[in-house]
């Protein structure tokens, strides 16, 4: 079977991914939502050069929780991509995706492994949006409205028809939707 593209994101309650700062600090991660049990089934994360500079080699603090330094050290064991327009240079923790990536998406999917986590950045996700190259989205809705920030969705051109698979709510007052594409 063909491993899945999953867009998993935390988002605000007005669409928002990031403040205008780029701030995340409204993002809940608590262990009732089981993320590491998500984790389990990529084995491959896709990263924006951007997302991937901030994010792709992160260590968090000493004084940070062992669950947080557990999640990034389950983060940090999964398979790299990273796409760039200007960044080269594939090294044994990550490789770079110039161009084509339809097809190496394509040769992604057909390779043997878990499914494939779309991390982002915004230009990474609309891309993929417009290739089609999104299976599931599994949104986050947090419960707090920014006003203004990095919108999720930004520049799409067409509609996209979406099934919706499951919905849980948290006691954090987070609601995870799961939507496969219709594509």
């Amino acid at each position: 079977m063909k491993r899945k593209i999953i867009l998993d994101l935390a988002v605000t309650l007005d669409g928002f991914i990031e403040g205008k700062n780029g701030e995340i600090d409204w993002c809940i991660m608590d262990a009732e939502m089981e993320f590491t049990h998500f984790l389990d089934q990529v084995d491959t994360i896709l990263y924006g050069r951007k997302s991937y500079d901030l994010w792709g080699q992160y260590t968090p603090e000493i004084e940070h929780s062992d669950s947080e330094k557990e999640f990034w050290e389950l983060v940090h064991s999964k398979k790299k991509y990273v796409f760039s327009r200007t960044k080269g240079s594939t090294d044994d923790q990550v490789i770079f995706i110039n161009d084509g990536i339809l097809e190496e998406v394509a040769k992604l999917k057909n390779e043997p492994g878990k499914d494939i986590w779309l991390y982002g950045g915004a230009s990474l996700i609309t891309t993929f949006i417009h290739l089609g190259l999104v299976d599931e989205f599994r949104l986050s809705v947090h419960p707090v409205v920014l006003g203004e920030g990095k919108p999720l969705f930004a520049d799409i051109q067409q509609r996209l028809n979406l099934k919706m698979v499951h919905t849980k709510t948290f006691s954090s007052g987070v609601v995870q939707l799961i939507y496969h594409s219709l594509a």
